[in-house]
């Protein structure tokens, strides 16, 4: 598996917005992916750590260079203070497997 964890900053005001975003029915049936997760942080409501494994990393990346990701990508980033901070790599070890 292959993914991304990112840090977001979502703009005061914007979380339900952005909760709506990622729930909507186009972020479903994304080819390869596995899972989705996004963490809230108990320090600061607005700060945000997403989490997001595909199957492989050819999955991956064909879904990053889509125009279809790009224009969710941009939706999103209207919500946020800044664009997100990207930490790509190969999933090494996930419970359950």
């Amino acid at each position: 598996m292959y993914g991304t964890v990112a840090r977001m900053k979502v703009k005061p005001g914007m979380m339900g917005k952005l909760k709506e975003l990622m729930g909507a029915e186009e972020m479903q049936g994304i080819p390869g992916l596995v899972s989705s997760t996004v963490y809230q942080m108990d320090s600061d409501s607005n700060e945000l750590y997403l989490a997001v494994a595909f199957d492989t990393k050819e999955t991956y990346t064909k879904n990053a260079e889509s125009p279809e990701q790009n224009a969710r990508y941009e939706q999103m980033v209207a919500l946020l203070d800044g664009a997100p901070e990207w930490h790509d790599g190969e999933v090494v070890y996930r419970h359950p497997a």
